[in-house]
């Protein structure tokens, strides 16, 4: 997929913009402050719908501003299709997106955000898996927001300390959900660390042993009794807190470099490069799944490497 035209009206810093990307690599340079990541966040608006910096719709227009209108044109072997977006201040002052899609668009966003996937909370690296999850399997944000809804319900059960006969349903509603939700991060998980066994010696240029794993409370189990067993035997402690504390939404990933957890012992410069060849480790799944190329924006994507590394970003952005 390649983005053939965009126009941008009143968004951000740009009051009027028009840009026709190279088919292949764009650099965009400039001085702090003059709209770089702002041109790479509508881009990703236009594309998806979503900006990866907020979800107030109200930042998104020119400051005092009341609509934004962003529009363009995406091409693949089959051809073209226009898109176009509009997010605009209602009536009563909320504001509200609107516009067309594009089913086979897939954008995959690089930001300093990313760092927060290895030294952020856990929710930072499920939101990581399940971001590459939906860009491979559209039924997976269904899933995801069915098994939340859920999980929403029964920590209303357990905060009425409700008794075993009325929490068994839902705790296998939530087992079977949530066993939906393990498979598909698995598999996404299991594609990433083929790529990322290749991508990051490359940018790294150094022969280290890159992992990265999928750790639940099921262990390697594929049926849901399994998750049916683990919410039984933290019943008691459920109970006293109120909470769920077992399934796909207290999961984590593991990252290691030889062996070693990355998130604790890697250094800054390890931890930013790792984080970013997880980003361009998606690219080749996500565009076998989708039958066509992800847009990749990388935002400030080479400070802090060295030189060489730097170098091997380039070469294997390019290639």
């Amino acid at each position: 997929m390649q983005i053939g035209c965009v126009q941008l009206r009143e968004f951000r810093n740009y009051r009027t913009l028009s840009y026709r990307p190279e088919p292949r690599l764009n650099l965009l340079s400039g001085r702090n402050a003059q709209g770089k990541t702002n041109l790479l966040e509508a881009l990703a608006v236009l594309l998806t719908g979503r900006s990866f910096r907020t979800s107030r719709l109200a930042e998104l227009p020119m400051w005092g501003g009341a609509v934004a209108v962003l529009s363009g044109e995406v091409q693949r072997a089959e051809g073209s299709r226009a898109v176009r977006r509009m997010i605009q201040r209602q009536e009563d002052g909320t504001w509200q997106a609107s516009g067309d899609t594009c089913p086979w668009a897939r954008v995959i966003v690089f930001g300093w955000h990313d760092l927060a996937i290895l030294h952020g909370a856990p929710v930072a690296r499920r939101m990581f898996v399940d971001g590459f999850a939906a860009r491979l399997y559209p039924s997976h944000v269904p899933t995801l927001l069915r098994y939340r809804r859920l999980l929403e319900q029964r920590n209303r059960l357990l905060q009425s300390r409700a008794p075993a006969e009325r929490l068994a349903p839902w705790d296998e509603q939530l087992a079977t959900v949530g066993m939906e939700l393990i498979d598909r991060r698995r598999r996404a998980v299991a594609a990433l660390q083929t790529e990322l066994a290749r991508v990051y010696p490359a940018v790294s240029g150094a022969h280290q042993k890159v992992q990265v794993s999928y750790r639940s409370v099921v262990g390697e189990a594929t049926e849901a009794t399994a998750l049916v067993t683990a919410l039984q035997q933290a019943r008691a402690l459920e109970l006293r807190r109120g909470l769920t504390l077992v399934g796909p939404h207290r999961d984590d990933l593991g990252l290691e470099l030889d062996g070693v957890d990355a998130r604790a012992f890697g250094s800054r410069g390890q931890q930013r490069l790792l984080a970013l060849a997880l980003r361009i480790a998606e690219i080749w799944p996500v565009a076998e799944a989708a039958g066509t190329a992800p847009v990749v924006l990388l935002d400030d994507a080479l400070s802090e490497l060295d030189p060489g590394v730097r170098g091997n970003v380039l070469r294997e952005i390019q290639g």
